[in-house]
């Protein structure tokens, strides 16, 4: 195998990884903060591209709008789900979460299906970020390279807002001790339901980054998404925000290079890993041991 082979193999795993981690980002901080599993994660992201892509036909094909706009649309969703719904199943055991949360799956399914249809719906190129670079004498998409860069930025931003804002220091008391936090005056479920907006917000934008590149939109691809996004939630350890990322990483570089020399095997090996995360340190990558 060659350099240049080698080189955009790596490539094409970073850009895997990153869009994993740019919706895997929302659900490890709602675990994180209010120790909510939110399967219905994968349906924001769902929602957030069809979003996208509808306010992007409507003014005219500014992706950029589509962007701003789409994710803060689902923003409303999550904060009904959260403020009348998932406020009062956070200290029941988890099986109960992943039920409400997995029920809202099948009624954003039905609801897709309802107001864009059944079928699938292409997906617009991007002005500025079309067409492929050439690296190494070969070419790699422009979009995939803009993920790339986008991934880090976000994990960066994220780092920052959690460990050097004092919203940060608040959500960090909020997490761990809620009721020491409410004693001095943190109003914790508006906090929470801030929290969880955002993390929707995260996976919404994911969503709307992803309808330049998976190509076609169609009901039920949050189920896709969201399992990659828990197989990376575990291997980097429920709630770790770095974990997260190293463990999409991983789990991107891994996918690709099972695509390029075992095809047959490329979600066996994912899961293999996974297994042996699980076997060998059941916290995870950077998660705290019970």
């Amino acid at each position: 195998m060659s350099l240049e082979s080698i080189v955009h193999v790596c490539l094409a795993g970073l850009s895997t990884g990153m869009f994993i981690w740019l919706v895997a980002s929302g659900l490890t901080l709602i675990f994180g903060v209010l120790g909510v599993l939110n399967f219905a994660h994968g349906s924001f992201y769902m929602l957030g591209a069809y979003c996208c892509l509808t306010v992007l036909k409507i003014l005219g094909g500014n992706f950029w709008l589509g962007l701003l706009i789409g994710p803060l649309l689902v923003c409303a969703v999550g904060f009904i789900i959260e403020r009348f719904f998932l406020r009062y199943v956070y200290r029941l055991e988890l099986p109960y979460q992943l039920l409400l949360t997995f029920a809202f799956v099948l009624l954003f399914d039905d609801l897709v299906k309802i107001v864009w249809g059944s079928g699938s719906m292409g997906s617009p190129s991007v002005p500025g970020l079309a067409g492929s670079v050439d690296i190494f004498g070969r070419y790699f998409p422009t979009y995939n390279l803009f993920i790339i860069i986008v991934g880090p930025l976000v994990a960066l931003g994220l780092w920052a807002l959690i460990e050097k804002t004092w919203y940060g220091r608040i959500i960090r008391a909020a997490s761990s001790e809620r009721e020491m936090a409410a004693a001095i005056g943190v109003k914790v479920p508006a906090l929470f339901t801030a929290v969880f907006v955002f993390g929707t917000w995260l996976g919404a934008a994911g969503g709307a980054l992803a309808v330049p590149y998976v190509g076609l939109l169609t009901p039920g691809m949050g189920e896709a998404i969201i399992i990659d996004a828990f197989v990376v939630a575990v291997i980097g350890g429920l709630g770790s925000l770095k974990g997260a990322f190293l463990g999409a990483l991983a789990i991107g570089l891994l996918s690709s290079f099972g695509t390029r020399f075992m095809p047959a095997f490329d979600m066996f090996l994912t899961f293999i890993l996974m297994a042996a995360v699980l076997l060998l340190r059941p916290q995870g990558f950077f998660g705290k041991a019970s």
